[in-house]
């Protein structure tokens, strides 16, 4: 397995594996549709957020990118290819998360998470801070997170 940030070429097999990590939890057709301008890590977004991959070969089986803003820093996506689950790639690009973080000067990295993710984050030390409105489903709240970096 080799970790390493996606070169533009690899950008929509990265987002096709992001797209089936979240179907994997069984969620219909119309919200993975309302879910894939959100799920989408466009060439531009390379230059300005740290973004870290798990390829197998070619393959990509994990993905975490983060996002700083102001004094926050997110951990705006961590997927992991459905064939690939329970393999520890989560726990290694979450590990990679929390280094880049701390290396940029934070504490505390907030995380919004799927409900099915909840129980990983949990595990990994996370503490839930509330629930914040979903960005791609009107009306649905996702649980927020804090872990200490």
């Amino acid at each position: 397995m080799e970790y390493r940030p996606p070169k533009l070429s690899e950008l929509a097999d990265m987002n096709a594996m992001m797209l089936r990590s979240k179907a994997h939890w069984g969620y219909d057709a119309a919200f993975m549709v309302a879910c894939v301008e959100e799920l989408t890590v466009r060439p531009e977004e390379l230059k300005l957020h740290p973004v870290l991959v798990a390829f197998e070969g070619e393959i990509p089986l994990g993905m975490a990118k983060l996002l700083y803003e102001g004094k926050t820093c997110f951990l705006h996506h961590l997927f992991v290819a459905p064939e690939a689950m329970g393999q520890g790639i989560g726990r290694k690009l979450l590990d990679w998360a929390c280094r880049s973080a701390r290396a940029g000067g934070f504490k505390v990295m907030v995380i919004e998470a799927d409900p099915f993710a909840a129980p990983f984050y949990e595990k990994m030390g996370a503490v839930k801070t509330g629930t914040v409105a979903s960005g791609s489903i009107p009306g649905r709240e996702l649980p927020k997170y804090e872990l200490a970096v």
